[in-house]
């Protein structure tokens, strides 16, 4: 790293102490983030970690959904995050006002909702899951339970798919995952046909069908780590190739390309708003804060909760 960079590592680890601040980041934000990060990991692993810090300050790294979790879980702690502007679409696919009609409009089902939500979703849901423990938790239910699941399409038909289940779906979808090109990942696979092909839930099904492991990111992650093969077409977010190459030195990390012409890998533009420049600013100024009303606050809880039980 040059020494603008090596300035504010220094920057950020001197003021993470003075602030008594602990950083999360998901492995979707940049590299030089996610190594100065105390601990990263997919959304399951920051919500726990969330609940579990003593920290004063809890920064973090990911996009605004993520800093709200963790709000809900330490109403007591100071939750920063770098940008404001690092969004979610997924979770912008699913208006509260919107899919609390949907909900009403289904009062015999139990309301199941992906952790990539807004808070004010989540106090309308009966249990949050990630992409991680979302299987499980379904399990968990009576098999004639009547299900909700929302937001995201493609991971309530993968989930439908390895239970059985009829759940209703919302139609919601990731922008990254849903513009995977299964045409691309064909193509690399007859380019490299000993390369094992990882899919995130969130991709479409034709992709899910073709892969040889579906999982969530830190899924993903293990499964590269514990496999034996040398190669593999990674159909997730291009930010956990960083996590993987670290893991496993020695293998090769393929990214699959979205449809757009000329694209060799598929990026979330939001996590990637986080920068160190903006870490640091965050931690200097006490700012962006996130608040979320008590009220809301209260309900969503009870959801996560009863995921983290659960999981």
């Amino acid at each position: 790293m040059g020494a603008t960079s090596q300035s504010l590592r220094d920057e950020i680890a001197k003021l993470k102490e003075e602030k008594k601040a602990v950083i999360l980041a998901h492995y979707y934000v940049r590299p030089e983030i996610q190594e100065i990060a105390d601990f990263i990991g997919d959304s399951l692993a920051l919500a726990r970690k969330a609940a579990e810090t003593d920290a004063e300050v809890i920064v973090m790294c990911g996009v605004h959904f993520m800093g709200e979790t963790a709000k809900i879980l330490c109403p007591e702690r100071t939750v920063l995050i770098p940008d404001t502007e690092a969004g979610c679409s997924l979770a912008d696919s699913c208006p509260a006002d919107e899919f609390r009609k949907f909900v009403e409009a289904h009062p015999d089902h139990t309301v199941v909702s992906y952790v990539n939500t807004s808070a004010a979703v989540k106090a309308v849901t009966d249990i949050v899951v990630t992409s991680g423990n979302a299987r499980k938790v379904i399990d968990s239910l009576p098999a004639d339970e009547k299900i909700i699941f929302g937001p995201d399409h493609n991971l309530g038909e993968y989930i439908n798919s390895v239970t059985g289940r009829k759940m209703v779906l919302w139609d919601g979808a990731c922008h990254v995952h849903d513009r995977f090109s299964i045409d691309g990942v064909a193509e690399l696979k007859k380019a490299h046909p000993q390369a094992k092909v990882l899919v995130h839930p969130e991709c479409r099904r034709s992709l899910q069908m073709i892969a040889d492991k579906v999982g969530s990111t830190a899924a993903l992650l293990d499964f590269a780590r514990q496999d034996s093969a040398q190669e593999f077409i990674v159909v997730t977010e291009s930010g956990i190739l960083h996590e993987m190459q670290k893991a496993c030195p020695d293998k090769v990390f393929i990214p699959a390309p979205p449809e757009q012409a000329g694209c060799h890998c598929n990026e979330c533009e939001f996590m990637k708003r986080n920068t160190l420049e903006k870490l640091r600013d965050c931690l200097r100024d006490g700012a962006p804060e996130i608040i979320v009303d008590e009220e809301t606050a209260a309900a969503a809880r009870r959801s996560i909760d009863r995921m983290l039980s659960l999981s």
